[in-house]
């Protein structure tokens, strides 16, 4: 029986220990505020993951550090992630265990066919280029022998432990359309191919990688079901909820300007290419070697909806 220490008690750090705990595996969660998540066989710690020191200290005894945190704030990401980065890498190669990242597919920036572990990494903004940095470091580290490192990339994802306002998907086009509203997009066109990464999925992959050496010094992308539009989202929402049809529109060009008062909606420009155009992530490679399979669309959509309470 191994012992993982993750970090990270969102969503994704939820379905990793889950998925670690069905092997088996000793799993720690740490946090800056130590909360217990209330899963078998699971503890909570607290850590402060700028502190390459406290890490170090809290990776005593494990086998890998699961690092699934994500900063707070979405504008700064250039300021908040480095150091983490830093700090979490200095940890691994200090305490010699492995390192498995959760990552996105931002540092492939824009894309014209879809996207495998083999599409070159070219960020076209400033969070595509952090998280590109990220995985350089890790695997030169990896190279040179200082590190077992390995990352995953999920596409924007659903899920039923997805928290408020980290899932697009959910809180502007499934949600509004379980319960008979108009679906508003703030960005993009509902008539274009996306993939969409369920959340468990994501953690069932950083579980395997985790607890297999077939992972380390390489990329994989979460297996993920066959992409769907958010015209085709929503509709699919509207039957489960009973409705009668669905609708998703873009907010009104006004609107959108005004909104730009914000620094978050203008942080989004990097990823609007993301919502206006294909954007397809083909998992097959990552399937065939671990012998995984995503959660089928129908499945991962119900318990989404049904269990956010989505239709309260």
């Amino acid at each position: 029986m191994g012992h993982h220490l993750i970090l990270g008690a969102g969503g994704i750090g939820l379905e990793t220990a889950i998925a670690l705990t069905r092997r088996g595996e000793q799993v720690t969660i740490g946090s800056r505020s130590g909360t217990d998540p209330g899963l078998p066989g699971v503890t909570a710690t607290v850590v402060d993951a700028t502190d390459a020191d406290a890490l170090t200290t809290a990776s005593a005894g494990v086998d890998t550090i699961i690092n699934a945190m994500n900063p707070k704030s979405y504008v700064h990401w250039d300021r908040d992630w480095p150091p983490v980065a830093h700090a979490v890498l200095s940890a691994a190669q200090r305490s010699e265990v492995g390192l498995v990242t959760v990552s996105n597919l931002y540092g492939y920036g824009r894309v014209d066919a879809p996207m495998t572990e083999e599409t070159p990494m070219r960020p076209n903004g400033t969070k595509g280029a952090v998280r590109a940095a990220m995985w350089a470091d890790a695997l030169a580290a990896h190279d040179a022998g200082r590190v077992r490192a390995t990352e995953l990339r999920a596409s924007d994802y659903l899920g039923e432990r997805a928290s408020k306002q980290m899932s697009f998907l959910t809180e502007f086009v499934l949600s509004p359309a379980f319960r008979g509203r108009t679906s508003r997009i703030p960005m993009g066109r509902p008539d274009v191919q996306h993939s969409w990464t369920y959340l468990a999925d994501i953690g069932e992959l950083a579980a395997t990688l985790a607890t297999d050496d077939r992972s380390w010094g390489h990329a994989w992308l979460v297996p993920t079901d066959a992409p769907r539009t958010m015209n085709q989202a929503a509709a699919d929402a509207a039957e489960l909820g009973g409705q009668a049809g669905s609708r998703v529109t873009p907010w009104p060009r006004w609107l959108q300007q005004a909104a730009r008062v914000s620094a978050l909606i203008r942080s989004l420009d990097e990823t609007r290419h993301q919502f206006e155009q294909p954007f397809v992530m083909d998992s097959r490679h990552t399937e065939q070697t671990f012998g995984l399979a995503p959660t089928p669309w129908a499945t991962a959509l119900e318990r989404t909806l049904r269990g956010a309470g989505a239709g309260n």
